[in-house]
């Protein structure tokens, strides 16, 4: 029965259709889930306990709370609703087999369709450590997560090599690549793929997302002459380490030590096909013993930026690590494996993680710039925390449709 001053629905509703996952549904309103699940042929005509948009946010609240069983997720998602009484029907608490079918009616792609239309570089303008001399500092990194030890999984992502046992790693696992905002640790761009597909053949499908205004920092496991050149054709600045093997003769000797050179491709024998960079080396303090680090970049001209800055700069590439190490580390947790069975849920929850971040990410840009301060600042490991606490604390109901 409805409460005094309630109005009960005329039409019959299911509680599962209006959970909100509090930060998670400010940053994926539920139109623009519906939206995607419909765009990707998700959508459903049977009445489910969990259709396509809760399983969604299922999904999410997953990778919120990593490490919690499936019907503990769901119980968090309904912990809290004070009047569920005005409903009908209580919301049962879905079975792990049913979460588990739902998740695979669902796939990957709704998921993946979802990072494409909201994950965006997030920096403003006046956003404290984001951009340099105007551009804006962006990385590209990868890392690899063991994923649940099934023989589909096996099958399709493989195993590293070990040097114990049979010489093969305990768990299977999915290269990730990523494109990430230095300043604000926002993820704007991801591929995902078995761990024997190389990262950099990942990071080429990256590339199309680069702009004009950036300027992307990659370290030296990743350039290439094709590479190079499809990443500047995008109107993008590069600045990237290069292996102290690589020659590069000198063309033209600027005053800040800097000098141009050109880089050509292994095919190009006669070298007759170069693509002109500026080269800047330097060592580090009590560290020469290492050797000089040199770095190429698009940038030619020791007016727009210094060589002393652009070494300085480069260590800024770290950040992409940084963002590896929350989604790895502190989001999903240490040593913990993804728990789908099957690659396509592995892809699921990748985004899925992705995802999450994301949000986080943003509301502590947005918490940053009322601050006047750098994100970087601030702590990714308690703004988690905060939302999750949002999840029982502020459950609450979508708005009534129409």
């Amino acid at each position: 029965m409805p409460r005094a001053g309630q109005v009960k629905p005329p039409v019959e509703e299911r509680l599962s259709d209006r959970i909100a996952v509090g930060v998670l549904t400010r940053v994926f309103p539920a139109e623009l889930v519906d939206e995607v699940v419909a765009e990707t042929g998700r959508s459903e005509k049977r009445n489910r306990l969990l259709p396509a948009r809760v399983t969604v946010y299922f999904v999410l609240a997953m990778c919120l709370f990593s490490g919690q069983a499936y019907e503990e997720v769901a119980r968090l998602l309904t912990e809290g609703l004070a009047w569920s009484g005005r409903w009908r029907g209580a919301w049962e608490v879905p079975s792990t087999g049913a979460i588990s079918r739902a998740r695979a009616r669902l796939g990957a792609e709704p998921l993946r369709v979802l990072f494409g239309r909201v994950c965006r570089p997030v920096a403003t303008p006046d956003t404290v450590g984001a951009w340099y001399r105007g551009r804006r500092l962006v990385a590209v990194d990868g890392t690899t997560l063991d994923v649940a030890d099934t023989p589909d999984n096996d099958a399709f992502f493989g195993r590293p090599g070990s040097g114990r046992g049979d010489k093969k790693s305990a768990f299977p696992q999915v290269r990730l690549v990523v494109l990430a905002e230095c300043g604000t640790h926002a993820v704007f761009a991801a591929a995902t793929g078995p761990c024997t597909v190389a990262e950099t053949v990942l990071a080429d499908t990256l590339l199309p997302r680069l702009q004009p205004g950036m300027l992307l920092l990659a370290d030296r496991n990743f350039p290439g002459f094709d590479r190079w050149k499809a990443a500047a054709a995008t109107g993008a600045d590069l600045l990237w380490r290069v292996k102290s093997d690589v020659v590069l003769a000198v063309r033209e000797q600027y005053a800040d030590g800097s000098y141009l050179s050109e880089i050509y491709a292994a095919r190009d024998r006669r070298r007759a096909h170069g693509q002109l960079v500026r080269v800047v080396e330097y060592t580090i303090a009590d560290h020469e013993d290492a050797g000089p680090i040199r770095l190429i970049t698009t940038i030619l001209d020791p007016d727009q930026a210094p060589a002393a800055e652009l070494a300085a700069l480069y260590h800024e590439r770290w950040e992409v690590e940084g963002v590896l190490d929350e989604i790895k580390v502190h989001q999903r947790g240490p040593e913990v494996v993804l728990r789908s069975r099957y690659p396509d849920g592995v892809e699921q929850e990748v985004y899925g993680f992705l995802l999450v971040h994301h949000a986080v990410r943003q509301v502590m840009h947005q918490a940053a710039a009322q601050a006047g301060t750098d994100p970087d600042r601030m702590s990714f490991t308690r703004s988690l925390r905060v939302v999750r606490r949002q999840v029982p604390a502020q459950a609450a109901f979508f708005p009534l449709s129409g």
